[in-house]
């Protein structure tokens, strides 16, 4: 009788992570190592709501509609399409650019833009279920026409390499996870040219509490690492050089023969927790993230341990997940 109730219980297990292998967005950003089965489809739209910045009252919608498609039981791809909304009010003429653009003191900005779209593909090293740890690494390519902060019009492309890592315990009802982005963008704006290199790390635990029902824990790191290039600056002041970069920050350069990582202009702490439901067919997800601690250097803009002109107090996440018919 024992025997016959772990083959059962394994049974089950494996039956539960078969039906929730496509099922990987227990976070706002975290991601499990998963990928999706071969021939399965799944649409997704997610909307990650960015609030205050501690002057006047903002809001940021960034949303994101999804197809993700299982290419076989190891590699999967996935495209995005982006649509910003931003409104907002800030009364410090210091937190750029949302005051530039939105007019000055006592004016708003609000508007609905289609900002840009975003190519993707994941791929499975190691199994979160047959191997010690479940592993993964993905790489995407975004091109963005609408700058987040303020909705200015941009011309950037940004290229992405992602590792995931999943842990699993007692019998998969609790999940960890730990990822690690490094996000490498050329922006350009009027006069000025940005090369970045960003670092986003996630890293989350989930426990599933009850039949398709998971609590988790989230905390996300992200910084940016740049010396902003300004043509209308070049030799205009002591601060600037013959090129137009600060001679005060280390500027990053990612081309093949001249790579460097620069001065970090800016970093956010986020920590906070999350609700999950999920059934065979589809589920939602929600979350809410309180930036905990943020700086950055002296030409940001970061007040009480905190950083608001990249940063936000909070974080919401809302994602809805749907698989289609094979």
């Amino acid at each position: 009788m024992s025997v016959n109730l772990r083959a059962a219980a394994l049974a089950a297990s494996l039956l539960f992570n078969q039906l929730c292998s496509a099922d990987e967005k227990l976070w706002v950003y975290a991601t499990g190592a998963d990928t999706m089965p071969a021939g399965a489809t799944e649409f997704e739209v997610k909307d990650v709501i960015r609030l205050d910045k501690d002057s006047g009252d903002y809001s940021f919608h960034d949303i994101r509609f999804e197809i993700e498609r299982g290419i076989t039981d190891r590699f999967s791809i996935n495209a995005e399409v982006l649509v910003f909304r931003h409104d907002y009010s800030v009364d410090d003429p210091d937190l750029n650019p949302m005051f530039e653009t939105q007019g000055g003191a006592g004016e708003r900005f609000k508007d609905t833009q289609y900002a840009g779209f975003e190519v993707g593909m994941k791929y499975n090293i190691l199994s979160t279920y047959k191997d010690i740890v479940g592993l993964s690494v993905g790489a995407m390519y975004e091109r963005r026409n609408r700058y987040r902060l303020d909705g200015a019009k941009i011309d950037q492309d940004s290229f992405e390499a992602v590792l995931y890592l999943q842990k699993d315990f007692f019998e998969d009802t609790l999940i960890t996870v730990f990822n690690l982005k490094t996000e490498f963008e050329r922006r350009k704006s009027g006069s000025v040219l940005e090369e970045e290199i960003a670092l986003d790390v996630s890293a989350a635990i989930a426990y599933r509490f009850k039949p398709n029902w998971y609590i988790g824990l989230e905390f996300r790191h992200q910084s940016d690492y740049l010396n902003p290039q300004d043509r209308a600056e070049e030799g205009n002041a002591p601060e600037f050089d013959d090129q137009g970069f600060s001679t005060e920050l280390d500027r990053s350069s990612f081309d093949l023969s001249d790579f460097r990582i620069g001065s970090r202009h800016q970093y956010g702490n986020y920590l906070g927790p999350t609700v999950h439901y999920a059934t065979k067919d589809w589920w939602v997800n929600a979350g809410i993230l309180w930036q905990i601690s943020g700086g950055g250097s002296k030409f940001s803009f970061s007040t009480h341990g905190r950083n608001w002109d990249e940063h936000e107090k909070m974080h919401i996440g809302l994602a809805f997940g749907y698989e289609l018919k094979r």
